[in-house]
């Protein structure tokens, strides 16, 4: 009897010493290069078409990646899986479009996804609109209390394949889609400060403008003050 409750008591400890399996890692991205003009892509014989390999690095404690490719034009996202670290995928030329990562475990249903980069797939255009502005502060749908001026700091980044941003404009209201033109900012100026009430929700968006007239929308972003 002795014995048996031993070898119990021994079963139950290796269980309760079995560590429990950890998440994968976030993958690193490594081509095509962020914000970029990605020119390696090969032609797909009589079609605007292109085939481009995206590569990133191996990331720990993962058995499957699920790559996700969105043609910035029409928003529809392509997903791709492997478990490989490269993968080709035929995209339209002359389009933007932004990707990433996600890193899967087999042990866990916890995943970890990587940046997300964009870039332009290369055809016979000569010039690129900006990307679209990335919004830093306040996130869409979050909730941020004024300072004691009554006013909320806007922050968000842009960048441009050509390197030749010109202006932002910003756009903000208490309605969608936000009507009022706020600011227009310089390129070295990607802030701006609103005035604000408490219990409203406000929409803005930014439109991103280069030196030869081509354009980007952000997008609508909406935020409550408390």
């Amino acid at each position: 009897m002795k014995k048996i409750t031993l070898l119990f008591c021994l079963v139950l400890l290796a269980a309760c010493c079995k560590k429990s399996p950890k998440p994968p890692t976030a993958a690193q991205l490594v081509y095509p290069l962020k914000s970029s003009e990605c020119t390696t892509g090969v032609d797909v014989s009589n079609t605007n078409t292109s085939e481009v390999e995206f590569k990133w690095n191996a990331s720990s404690r993962t058995d499957l990646y699920e790559l996700k490719i969105t043609n910035l034009s029409t928003n529809l996202t392509q997903t791709l899986t492997t478990t490989q670290t490269t993968l080709k995928v035929v995209l339209q030329k002359g389009l933007a479009y932004s990707w990433f990562v996600t890193s899967k475990s087999s042990e866990l249903s916890e995943t970890a996804a990587s940046d997300i980069w964009k870039f332009y797939n290369a055809g016979t255009e000569t010039t690129y609109p900006p990307f679209s502005a990335e919004i830093i502060a306040p996130k869409s749908g979050q909730t941020v209390f004024k300072d004691l001026n009554n006013e909320i700091k806007l922050e968000w980044s842009a960048v441009d394949v050509d390197d030749d941003l010109a202006e932002y404009k910003v756009y903000f209201s208490s309605t969608t889609p936000p009507s009022v033109l706020i600011a227009t900012n310089t390129p070295e100026n990607t802030t701006t400060k609103v005035s604000v009430s408490a219990n409203t929700v406000y929409y803005w968006k930014v439109l991103v403008k280069d030196a030869e007239g081509n354009t980007s929308d952000s997008g609508i972003y909406q935020f409550k003050v408390y």
